[in-house]
Order: structure tokens, then sequence, then C-alpha cells
């Protein structure tokens, strides 16, 4: 592609089915800011679109081996993204765009590292992608998470949020919150599939607690050290996996004595399939998992008329 107004390659890649377009903005012209977001919600749309659960835009950087952007299909713009960028370590591994195994990547949270290792499972696609998430944030105004004490103003003390109650239209959940460069709501559940995810989902997204909306996670305990995760994601809605939200629920988890002591490494199960996530005691979050190339393609000048 010499210009974007001609046409517009991508490739349809997904983590544990939580689905993203990816351009390559390195030898081509990335799109402009002005339109990034409207074209998020056209490409995502899964009738009149590709179809997807996010765009991402794999970028140059003067600090960091490359950049991810990333957007979602409502058109806001996310901090970061778990799934995300395992399939960014992926493309640039298929793309011969790697020569050491581990490699930074710019994001809005901040510098994350990848690293491409050898998978545990025989099968199509063996390779699979380590990411240091960083540290978790667990503070209250790193959320961020209001508390409102009659005037709708202030964060109330700034300690962490743990097991805390919430009043969502007078049915009290209780929440532990965590930010992975992207604000994370964890509920521990005796049976996440009797939850109604897309009604309590919203409402916690929108509560007006989260200034910046949040994401959601429903968690049941299935063992030792493993749980079924399921996700309702800010600005995309109900996904097959969200790699934050795995790591936010597994700290939620040690934070609430769920994980045998001494050991912070467990199994998130998520409707697409398993993250391996440590919370390592340096205090930085590991997440190891598949990511997997779907198509490429072209996107034709009608669909893009009116945005390149």
């Amino acid at each position: 592609m010499k210009n974007p107004s001609d046409s517009l390659a991508f490739t349809k890649m997904h983590g544990l089915g939580n689905d993203f377009i990816m351009l390559d903005c390195i030898d081509n012209p990335a799109p402009s800011d002005l339109i990034l977001g409207d074209l998020a919600q056209r490409v995502c749309d899964r009738h009149f679109g590709i179809g997807g659960d996010g765009l991402i835009l794999i970028l140059h950087d003067d600090e960091a081996d490359y950049r991810m952007r990333m957007f979602n299909p409502d058109g806001s713009e996310s901090e970061m993204c778990g799934n995300g960028i395992r399939c960014f370590g992926k493309y640039l591994f298929d793309a011969a765009m790697i020569e050491a195994k581990a490699i930074s990547v710019a994001t809005m949270q901040g510098l994350q590292h990848i690293e491409i290792v050898p998978g545990q499972a025989r099968g199509v696609n063996p390779l699979q992608v380590r990411v240091d998430m960083g540290a978790p944030r667990l503070l209250r105004s790193q959320i961020p998470m209001l508390i409102h004490n009659g005037d709708g103003n202030g964060y109330g003390g700034d300690g962490p949020v743990i097991n805390h109650p919430l009043d969502v239209n007078g049915q009290i959940f209780h929440i532990t919150a965590v930010s992975m460069g992207n604000p994370h709501v964890v509920i521990f559940v005796d049976d996440v599939e009797s939850v109604p995810l897309k009604e309590i989902g919203l409402e916690i997204e929108h509560h007006e607690s989260f200034p910046q909306r949040t994401n959601v996670h429903f968690v049941q305990e299935m063992g030792r050290a493993k749980f079924w995760v399921r996700h309702w994601e800010r600005g995309a809605g109900d996904t097959l996996a969200c790699g934050t939200g795995a790591c936010a629920s597994v700290v939620a988890a040690a934070m609430n004595g769920k994980l045998p002591e001494g050991d912070r490494k467990a199994l998130a199960h998520l409707p697409g399939g398993d993250l391996i996530i440590e919370w390592a005691q340096n205090d930085r979050v590991l997440m190891t998992g598949p990511a997997t190339t779907v198509f490429t393609g072209t996107l034709d000048r009608d669909f893009t008329k009116g945005l390149l």
C-alpha cells in the first residue's frame, strides 16, 4: 500500500476469541487521528464491517521497539489490551520484525515487554506470547474510583478497594478494583453462568463511581488456583477473553485470599480459552497465552469512503 486513499491492508487476528483488526503502519502511512475512532467503529461492526473487538495500529516509536494503539468498537481509545498485545507480538514474529525473543512495546499506559515462548500444546498454533503487564495499581485514585459524599465529588480515602459494597440500582455487589493501566472491577460469584452479564456489566461500566468507566469481571473459583472468568469490556461489551481482565482477576483473587499462601500463579479460564497469570514477587504481572492469525485482506475504497 503506497497511499491510504487507495486501499487499506489489514490482518485479522484473535487471542482466545478476543479478535482484532491489525493495521501495519510501519511501512504504510497511519490513518489520521481525526478519523481513527470512526474507522474503528466501521471496521469492527460484525454485520457491515470486518468484525472485531478492536482496531490495533502497529507503529514506530522513538523510545521502544514498537508502539501499539488500540481503539474499541465504540471508537474510544483504550490504554491497554492484553489479548491485543499478544496478537501484536505474534504479528511481529510472523512478519520477521522481531530479531530478539523479547521486545518493548509502548502503549498509552506505559512501556510493556513481550516475549515469544514455545507452546506446550501440540497443534497448528503452538506459539505463545508472554507479556510483562507491569505492576497492578490498587489505590482508589489509580483506578480511578470515586466515593460520592453527597456533593458527588472526592475519592473518600485512597486505599485499596477490596470486597467493597457497590450499590447498583438497589442491588449490592462486592467489588475489588484493580487497574492494569485500564480500570477493572472484579466480583466473585458462586455461578458465573447465572449472572445477567449484559445488564449488570453495562450498569457497572457506567456507574457514577467510575469517571473513566470500567471493565467488569465475574469470577468463579474452580479449584486450586483456577478461576472461571466472564468479561464485560468497557466500550466492547461481552467478549470471549480479556487479557488485562484476567490479570486483574488473579490479582483480585490474591487480594481476597483465594490463592494458596505464597503462590500467586493461577489459570484463568475464559470463554475463549485459558491464560496463565502470575503476580510475581517483584509485583509485576506476567500473562502467557496464544495468539492466532485468521486472514489478511484489503478494505475496499467504497467501504472507507468519507474516511480516507
